[in-house]
């Protein structure tokens, strides 16, 4: 592959996932403790993006697998994303932030599978190659949260170096001095505005990637039914499940990760960086795990990957203040999860489904992984947390997160338990496209 295909590639990832990163970790504290949004409202807002994910997958795959080349339906699907996502550091009331997020996701969820799809179509192994390259959507992902523990600091109130008594001292002041109130409301839209300049960036660079034009087939039947038969594959139907289930899995991290962390002191400044530990070593799992997928294959490498939720979840489960330092540190294995079986049933999507529904099939999966997943899991685990929540002699509402987490830990056992059992994929190079009608074969 050439040298300046990897490299527009890669900054293509780079920048897809700084909008995504940008916004997504902070939303929750900035929906409820600034905006003051309900509950119901902020799970209405999450799930815009589980809204669009149905919508994409009908929509935006149709349109990028048959009819349009890949790179310009990107262009102008981030151009269309990057000025509502703008409009959104404004937006202070419910309908109209609601509207501009749905209006985003819309045309922002197409994109994470087109990105794949543009990526596999102009590399030789996808094996060998795709992880090198997604990889930079990790590090995108990171470079869009770290800068977050410096925007929120209150600079006013942070003494001098002199005064602090040196800069390692400075230093420490001024990492732990957050600002408050309207000034800490302000400071969090500039998630938004980050998240639009990167979207306007990408819309401009995806004019210069590889040509990527769609399937020519005239007579074609409609894409994303077409992955849908594929649902009669035992295997694929069977992954199908699996997938949703991870989906709710994965989707409870975000949604209570950081209420977790500010209950059991990790201060606000501190929770995006201290959830992006998990993109830190996805970037080295990433790298790697086209070794792993040719030595271990798909069942055993996906297998690995939901332990990884249950290992997290366990350490959630009985994290304390105490032990804040292990509870972070677990977010090791969220990385390491995310690769080992969302980016692998990518990869198995792209090798395993025929070639002008790759992009639909892309989406099928991208809808249980971003849509259904999400959209049902965020009930799920707001009614949970009800459930799991007692009011103190105080008055104040405890929610017991030791019982909370071991939902998800149990859901992960199952789901690993349903793959060792009844995954029985074909084998990596057996054959160009599936018939969706044909059982498969065992791999060996």
């Amino acid at each position: 592959m050439n040298q300046a295909i990897r490299t527009k590639l890669s900054i293509m990832m780079f920048l897809e996932y700084v909008i995504w990163g940008a916004w997504l970790p902070l939303l929750g504290l900035y929906l409820s403790k600034y905006l003051k949004f309900e509950g119901v409202q902020i799970a209405w807002i999450f799930n815009a993006f589980a809204i669009a994910s149905l919508t994409g997958m009908f929509f935006g795959s149709q349109l990028a697998d048959r009819y349009f080349a890949q790179e310009r339906f990107l262009s102008f699907s981030h151009l269309v994303g990057g000025l509502s996502m703008l409009g959104l550091a404004y937006t202070k009331q419910f309908w109209p932030f609601f509207g501009l997020m749905l209006l985003h996701c819309f045309f922002y969820v197409p994109t994470l599978s087109v990105t794949n799809a543009i990526a596999f179509a102009n590399l030789k192994d996808a094996q060998k190659d795709f992880g090198p390259i997604r990889v930079w959507g990790t590090i995108g992902w990171i470079a869009a949260s770290w800068p977050f523990i410096f925007i929120p600091i209150d600079w006013a109130k942070v003494p001098s170096m002199a005064a602090a008594g040196g800069f390692v001292s400075w230093l420490g002041k001024a990492l732990s001095t957050p600002k408050t109130g309207p000034a800490m409301e302000l400071a969090l839209t500039s998630t938004f505005f980050v998240s639009a300049i990167a979207s306007l960036v990408l819309a401009a660079f995806c004019l210069t990637l590889p040509h990527t034009p769609p399937t020519k087939n005239e007579g074609s039947k409609f894409a994303p039914l077409e992955a849908l038969k594929l649902l009669a594959v035992p295997s694929i139907l069977v992954l199908f499940v699996v997938t949703l289930l991870d989906s709710f899995i994965h989707y409870c991290y975000f949604f209570w990760t950081s209420p977790f962390f500010s209950a059991i002191g990790l201060p606000e400044n501190w929770i995006a960086p201290a959830m992006s530990i998990g993109q830190i070593a996805e970037i080295s799992t990433m790298a790697y795990l086209g070794f792993f997928l040719k030595r271990l294959g798909w069942r055993t490498t996906m297998i690995l990957g939901i332990l990884g939720h249950v290992v997290r979840f366990g350490i959630y489960a009985i994290g304390t203040r105490e032990t804040l330092w292990l509870v972070i540190l677990s977010n090791v294995v969220h990385g390491f999860a995310y690769a080992f079986f969302f980016a692998t049933v990518y990869i198995y999507v792209d090798e395993n489904f025929p070639k002008d529904i790759r992009t639909s099939a892309q989406s099928m999966f991208n809808l249980l992984i971003l849509g259904i997943g999400p959209f049902f899991g965020n009930f799920l685990w707001g009614w949970l947390g009800e459930q799991v929540t007692t009011v103190s002699a105080a008055g104040e509402k405890v929610i017991h997160f030791d019982r909370l987490f071991m939902v998800p830990a149990g859901l992960g056992v199952l789901s690993a338990i349903l793959l060792a059992i009844f995954f029985h994929p074909k084998a990596m190079k057996e054959v160009e496209a599936i018939d969706p009608l044909a059982e498969p074969v065992p791999s060996t």
